[in-house]
């Protein structure tokens, strides 16, 4: 297989993702199902030459893998899970474990990449502004899981060190400001309206 023909099959769940690609030097490997594991995911493609990423929707937990993805360049289609069950059914793969069904949706981008009308399965690249949103986004996450980390050492750590830790929260604490209030500008500037119809709805909050 060329190098444009670099395909990848994700098979994701809430906390991990396991990945298999086709047609390159990339050994099957699982990552954390969160910002820091997208962000090594991604760096680990982009130089492959991928020609299409697929995975199953799963109720939301592949949305931001899928939408780091695309931010990054990857063609990504997020597919029916009957349709992957359907087409591992007809390749005779009835075995079921996280790196099998990874290595089926690897095997279905091949297919998917010779059909004429694979630009209706893509999802759509975002523009320049829903990127920004999406890289405040996950850096707001990245700030949340460093802030999650430090109160847990303050936990287990001796008290002589708590100012230590107490700063660096301090700090991580007025950099979540900081993104937030970006993130705040940025919607009202560019989503101004679509901000206020989500909000609308009961349960609907500014980081929704």
């Amino acid at each position: 297989m060329s190098a444009s023909c670099v395909v990848v099959g994700i098979d994701v769940a809430k906390a991990h993702v396991d990945v298999c690609v086709l047609g390159a030097q990339f050994k099957a490997q699982r990552f954390d199902n969160q910002a820091e594991g997208h962000s090594a995911l991604t760096a680990a493609l982009q130089p492959l030459g991928v020609a299409l990423v697929v995975m199953e929707a799963t109720g939301g937990y592949e949305t931001e893998l899928a939408c780091a993805l695309q931010a990054a360049g990857l063609p990504v289609a997020v597919v029916n899970p009957r349709q992957a069950r359907d087409f591992a059914k007809s390749m005779g793969r009835l075995a079921k474990t996280d790196a099998i069904d990874a290595r089926v949706l690897a095997e279905y981008a091949a297919v998917l990449l010779r059909r004429d009308d694979l630009a209706r399965l893509l999802r759509p690249l975002p523009d320049a502004q829903q990127q920004w949103l999406a890289a405040l986004v996950t850096r707001r996450r990245q700030l949340l899981a460093m802030l999650l980390a430090e109160r847990q050492r303050l936990q287990i750590t001796p008290r002589g060190l708590h100012p230590s830790i107490e700063a660096v929260i301090a700090v991580i604490k007025a950099q979540l400001d900081e993104i937030d209030g970006q993130m705040v500008g940025h919607v009202r500037e560019h989503f101004g309206e679509l901000d206020a119809l989500l909000q609308s709805a009961r349960g609907i909050g500014p980081v929704a």
